[in-house]
């Protein structure tokens, strides 16, 4: 069962770096800045795939959070 979790961990962190890494970024610089409060001001939201991206990495963070706990309670 140890092993399982481990290799689910192992699976877990590679789609975690490869969903953060496939985000775009935020705009660089001053005129980024200001873009960036214009948007949260006026309820600018990201579309499509950014979207998508967002809550799959909430939802494979989170499911790397609980299997790295019950990792560590079983190797006590």
């Amino acid at each position: 069962m140890i092993t399982g979790l481990m290799v689910l961990e192992a699976v877990l962190s590679i789609a975690l770096i490869a969903v953060v890494v496939l985000q775009s970024g935020k705009s660089a610089g001053l005129s980024g800045s200001i873009a960036g409060g214009a948007e949260s001001i006026f309820g600018g939201k990201r579309k499509g795939l950014d979207e998508i991206l967002a809550k799959a990495t909430i939802i494979i963070a989170a499911l790397f959070g609980i299997v790295t706990m019950v990792l560590v309670k079983l190797m006590q």
